[in-house]
C-alpha cells in the first residue's frame, strides 16, 4: 500500500514556493538539474532517442531493486487479486510501441516568476520504443468491479515532497487504464529497462504527460472511489492561486522544437550560422489530438512560414513527427521561433502562469547570428 504521513510543516524545508523578483537558480534547484537531465536538443535527429540521451526525472531515489526477487501485486476492488514475477508478465503477450514522453515540468524554468522546482527549459522530452506486455487483459484476468472508478500506481520510490513521506503513486481513471495501447514495460530499445528509467517494470500510458508513467512498479491497486494520492490531489496540478484546487495535468500539450542549427557558443549557446541556404529541421509532437501544422518564424515571430511536417505513421501514432524548412539566412542578428498546432488549437506565444510550473508549451525561441565571413577556426 502507498506509504503517506505528514511530517511536521514547521521544520520541513522543501515546501513550495515561488522565486523572488530577480532571484537566481539556487543550490537546491541546481542539485536536482545535476540528478535529472534533459535530451540534448542536436538528439532531435533521432526517430529513437538513445537511452542516454533520453530525458530523466526521479522524484525521490533510484530504488535498489532485484528483478529476480522483485514482484508485482494486482488488488484493491477486484474478484482475483494477483502478484506476478517478471517472468511471469515476460511469458506474456509482448508489444514494442515508440512513444514520446514529456515531462509535465517541461518549460517550467522560462515561467516568470518562476516556480521552484526542478528547473526545465526544453529539454525534458524523448521517444523510445517501449516493450511490454498490455495492462487492460491482467485487469480483466483479475475481475475489475462494476464499481470501480480509478486505478492508482504505485512505485519503490519513496521520499518526502512537501512535507508528505510517500511511496510514489499516481491514479489513473478506469477507462484510461483500460485502453488497449497502456502497457506495463520491461524494455526500452531493445535492451531491458535501465534503472533510471524504471526497471524492473514500469507503466506506459501513451499521450499523457511523464508523472502518469509510474517507474518502478510494485502495486496496482483498483479502486471504487477516486484517488487522493499526494501525486493526483497536490502536485501535478494547474493551479494559479494559493487556494485554487486547479484542473489535474492530464494529457501533454503540443509543442514543436527545432534542433539547434550551425554551431554554438560554448557558454551562451548562442547558435551561429553561415549566410544563404539553412535546413531548418525538429520534432512536434501533441498528446491530445494529432499534429496538423509546424510553422516557423525567423524575426521573432513577425511573420510565420509553414514548415513541411513528415505524414503521420500509423505505426506510431504515439511518437513524434519530423519537420522541414528552408531558410535563406541573411547576415545579422535573428530569433528563430517554432510552434505546432493540433485539432485544438496552437502553442501560445505567451505563457499562461501557474504556481507550478505545469504544461508550459510556450513557443521556442533560438537566437542565431548570421555569418557572411568565410569558415574559419
Amino acid at each position: 500500500m502507498t506509504t503517506t504521513q505528514p511530517t511536521t510543516e514547521s521544520t520541513h524545508r522543501g515546501r513550495a514556493r515561488i522565486a523572488e523578483p530577480g532571484e537566481g537558480i539556487g543550490l537546491d534547484e541546481l542539485a536536482l538539474a545535476t540528478r535529472n537531465h534533459g535530451m540534448p536538443l542536436e538528439a532531435l535527429r533521432y526517430d529513437v532517442t538513445p537511452p542516454g540521451l533520453h530525458y530523466v526525472l526521479t522524484h525521490y531515489d533510484i530504488p535498489a531493486l532485484d528483478p529476480g526477487s522483485w514482484s508485482l501485486e494486482l488488488g484493491g476492488a477486484v474478484a482475483r487479486p494477483l502478484r506476478l514475477t517478471l517472468d511471469d508478465l515476460r511469458s506474456r503477450p509482448a508489444v514494442t510501441s515508440r512513444v514520446l514522453l514529456e515531462c509535465a515540468g517541461n518549460g517550467r524554468a522560462r515561467l516568470e516568476p518562476r516556480p521552484v522546482s526542478q528547473p526545465w527549459l526544453l529539454e525534458a522530452v524523448g521517444t523510445a520504443e517501449w516493450t511490454g506486455t498490455p495492462l487492460a487483459p491482467l485487469l480483466e484476468e483479475a475481475g475489475v468491479s462494476p464499481e470501480a472508478v480509478d486505478v492508482a500506481f504505485t512505485g519503490a520510490d519513496h521520499g518526502v515532497e512537501r512535507g508528505v513521506e510517500q511511496d510514489y503513486a499516481r491514479g489513473l481513471p478506469l477507462a484510461e487504464a483500460m485502453r488497449p495501447d497502456v502497457l506495463l514495460v520491461w524494455g526500452m530499445n531493445g535492451m531491458p529497462l535501465p534503472p533510471q528509467h524504471g526497471a524492473p517494470l514500469r507503466l506506459l500510458v501513451p499521450g499523457w504527460y511523464g508523472m502518469a508513467h509510474v517507474k518502478w512498479l510494485t502495486r496496482i491497486e483498483v479502486l471504487e472511489t477516486a484517488f487522493t494520492g499526494f501525486q493526483n490531489a497536490v502536485a501535478y496540478r494547474m493551479r494559479t492561486g494559493g487556494d485554487d484546487d486547479g484542473a489535474p495535468v492530464t494529457r501533454i500539450a503540443p509543442r514543436a522544437l527545432l534542433a539547434p542549427p550551425g554551431w554554438p557558443d560554448f557558454m551562451t549557446r548562442e547558435r551561429f550560422v553561415h549566410a544563404g541556404p539553412v535546413t531548418l529541421t525538429g520534432r512536434a509532437w501533441s498528446g491530445r489530438a494529432p499534429v496538423t501544422a509546424v510553422e516557423v518564424s525567423t524575426d521573432a515571430g513577425t511573420t510565420w512560414a509553414p514548415a513541411d511536417l513528415a505524414p503521420a505513421d500509423p505505426a506510431h501514432p504515439h511518437a513524434w513527427r519530423a519537420w522541414t524548412c528552408t531558410w535563406d539566412a541573411a547576415p545579422g542578428p535573428h530569433e528563430l521561433v517554432v510552434r505546432a498546432a493540433d485539432a485544438e488549437g496552437p502553442q501560445p506565444t505567451e505563457a499562461p502562469w501557474n504556481r507550478q510550473g505545469m504544461a508550459n508549451n510556450l513557443v521556442q525561441r533560438v537566437p542565431v547570428t548570421v555569418l557572411d565571413q568565410p569558415r574559419g577556426r
